[in-house]
């Protein structure tokens, strides 16, 4: 497949990125403490669950049901990781779906290459806009629309809590100013540096490495390790196959922690209509041939998968 060109990336935004990369080596000039290491673990997870579960599974897909609070509680959660806004975010992966590798797919690996796929698109002037005539069920809330505008606002909420959590752990009091460097370095800036790549691997990887189980008109795979990594955004190629459920390990030793956790949601009654895979999507699967010789994609199918939300 021949690579495509685009607009490069905003030059300012590509080297604020990489800059990004380097800060948690400050913390090599102050104290870390293991907890520190602990909240950057938890808060990689936490995250990376509003991410999957909020941006892709709901805003993107509306693979579940959810009250107005807890709608935005996601995408606030889900922006702390500063990865733009939940409607900037659900209106580009939109498309995605719609062209997956096809010149107009905001982030093909096979066309644009690694890079473009892994975080240039998202810095490209292409992409800068929300796109909300894509987006018309999520446009109509505007407390969603207020947060998308002000995307940075939950990061800096979490780097601030972070910081005087780490005051308080270590220093003699709220006022320390110090005692909290090697928490927000680590707790809140190194587990951002780590989730951007976690989660961006599904972009620049998941369309080039793994295995596939169903015909579809793109390259998409599935990898057991990116499905750990991700919390089970891994099973990519099940996900292309059929968009339209909560979860992506479609089968019992397919791991998906995001959907364990819907389901729990859904238990305590804060998600509700958690939607399936069909026995159909499931039967063909098994009976799917392990090689590179697929099936022709059902026509009844693909129409359902690609539909309109």
């Amino acid at each position: 497949m021949e690579k495509q060109i685009r607009k490069s990336p905003i030059w300012r935004q590509e080297m604020g990125f990489i800059i990004l990369q380097f800060v948690p080596l400050l913390a090599f000039f102050t104290v870390v403490r293991p907890v520190d290491w602990y909240i950057g673990i938890f808060l990689y997870f936490f995250r990376m669950f509003f991410i999957t579960a909020g941006y892709h599974r709901y805003f993107s897909h509306r693979t579940f049901k959810t009250s107005r609070v807890f709608q935005f509680i996601m995408a606030f959660f889900a922006q702390s990781s500063l990865q733009k806004g939940a409607l900037w975010w659900c209106s580009n992966h939109r498309v995605h779906h719609k062209y997956s590798d096809q010149p107009e797919d905001p982030h093909s690996a096979n066309l644009y290459g690694f890079w473009y796929a892994h975080i240039g698109w998202i810095i490209s002037p292409e992409f800068k806009a929300t796109r909300y005539d894509l987006i018309k069920d999520l446009a109509k809330y505007p407390e969603l629309v207020w947060l998308n505008k002000y995307h940075w606002v939950p990061a800096l909420f979490l780097a601030v809590v972070v910081y005087f959590t780490g005051n308080v752990l270590h220093g003699t009091g709220i006022f320390d100013f110090s005692a909290g460097l090697g928490t927000l370095l680590i707790g809140f800036v190194l587990s951002t540096v780590v989730l951007y790549h976690g989660t961006f691997t599904i972009n620049s990887l998941m369309h080039i490495i793994g295995g596939r189980r169903y015909a579809t008109t793109d390259k998409s795979k599935n990898s057991v390790i990116l499905a750990l990594v991700t919390l089970g955004e891994g099973w990519h190629n099940n996900h292309h196959y059929y968009q339209s459920t909560a979860r992506q390990g479609f089968y019992w030793w397919e791991i998906d922690i995001t959907y364990y956790f819907i389901r729990l949601l859904g238990l305590l009654g804060i998600v509700w209509e958690i939607r399936e895979v069909p026995k159909h999507v499931l039967d063909g699967g098994r009976e799917t041939p392990r090689s590179n010789k697929y099936r022709n994609i059902n026509p009844a199918l693909k129409k359902e998968n690609l539909q309109e939300h």
